[in-house]
């Protein structure tokens, strides 16, 4: 069985309000997101998506994911399609890096493989551990009453677990949001505050040995040798996000013990053969994980969370869907939805989400001819 077309699409996908995350200077209203279908000579089907969070929240853009794919698709064409690791290492020779623009054709063949054998993704990532995968809800950042408004609607859609974005250059708004969100939190909800790497070292030691609040805080600072140094100089346990650009860093960031604890994204890594590495990772040195991904819709959202429901608990925390903050939606009653603050894949072979194509509209462009 191998590979004989790939079908890409491009849509844009509008959010249901504006989201602000680092403090406030980044804004975003929609996203770019690009689908894939490759199609193999047996008949069957895999879909994938990539879907960075806008062009400023990460080292990439939608329009990166198709130009990559005019190197990537031929170089696909004719190979054994259920050749996972294989078609990874054609990836990395054709392209070195660039791993979102390589996640949504990953994710395809991981909807190829799954299946090919009938099963859903989460029992090829090691079977369920538990039966749901607790959802954190997301607060963008706003005045401290603004968040905490965001903080009870959430709690009314069923989320116990909440992600409150923070971070600038006024720590006294900072400790005011933290001590708000702290004061409206219930015994039984858990907060992390997500600086989304907005602050300094100095702003980051500052407040967090300032506030009360003894649970999680997420890429205080850009970097990992900044975080490092918040985490040597506060009590709080880190988890880490956007400096992590590939399994290197992971490698790093645990020889420095500059974190408790990750965000395993597909989309950043390259897909979910990458993701699983650093999850398996994680699971060897004792971290505890986010596993999620950056955007999109249920699809990719779906893909992301087989590999959080076969994550063992004791290393997992709560994921994230993107899709809850788009107005879109390729294929209604399908897929991984919050349900009173978590989810779970459906039991269907593969990711189990396959877009309606009146959806999708026209392809923008169609693979069919491998590279001489």
């Amino acid at each position: 069985m191998t590979i004989e077309r790939i079908t890409v699409w491009q849509k844009t996908l509008s959010l249901t309000e504006p989201y602000w995350l680092s403090g406030g200077r980044l804004k975003f209203e929609a996203l770019d997101s690009t689908f894939v279908r490759i199609d193999t000579t047996a008949g069957i089907s895999g879909w994938g998506e990539g879907c960075p969070w806008g062009n400023t929240y990460l080292p990439a853009f939608g329009g990166g994911i198709r130009a990559a794919l005019d190197l990537l698709a031929p170089a696909l064409i004719g190979e054994e399609a259920t050749a996972v690791e294989r078609l990874n290492r054609i990836m990395d020779n054709t392209l070195p890096g660039h791993g979102y623009a390589k996640s949504a054709l990953d994710l395809a063949f991981w909807d190829i493989l799954g299946k090919t054998a009938g099963l859903p993704l989460y029992q090829l990532f090691g079977g369920a551990d538990g039966e749901r995968v607790w959802l954190n809800s997301s607060i963008p950042t706003g005045r401290p009453e603004v968040m905490v408004v965001a903080l009870e609607k959430a709690r009314a859609a069923g989320y116990r677990t909440h992600s409150a974005k923070i971070g600038g250059d006024d720590p006294a708004l900072d400790i005011a949001r933290i001590e708000a969100v702290e004061a409206a939190r219930q015994a039984d909800e858990q907060v992390t505050y997500d600086v989304n790497r907005a602050w300094t070292p100095g702003v980051a030691i500052e407040v967090m040995n300032a506030v009360t609040a003894t649970g999680w805080f997420e890429q205080p600072c850009e970097t990992l040798d900044e975080c490092l140094q918040v985490r040597r100089l506060t009590r709080q346990p880190i988890t880490l996000d956007e400096c992590l650009a590939d399994f290197q860093v992971h490698l790093d960031a645990w020889k420095l013990s500059a974190c408790e604890g990750v965000k395993v994204k597909p989309n950043r890594l390259g897909g979910l053969t990458k993701a699983k590495q650093v999850r398996d990772f994680g699971v060897a040195v004792g971290w505890q994980m986010h596993v999620e991904d950056t955007g999109g819709t249920v699809l990719a959202d779906t893909a992301a969370m087989h590999l959080a429901l076969s994550t063992p608990q004791s290393n997992r925390l709560a994921s994230w869907l993107a899709h809850a903050h788009i107005g879109d939606d390729p294929a209604p009653g399908q897929g991984a939805r919050n349900v009173d603050g978590s989810t779970c894949p459906q039991d269907r072979p593969g990711i189990g989400v396959e877009p309606e194509e009146s959806w999708l509209g026209d392809p923008l462009v169609i693979y069919t001819e491998a590279v001489l």
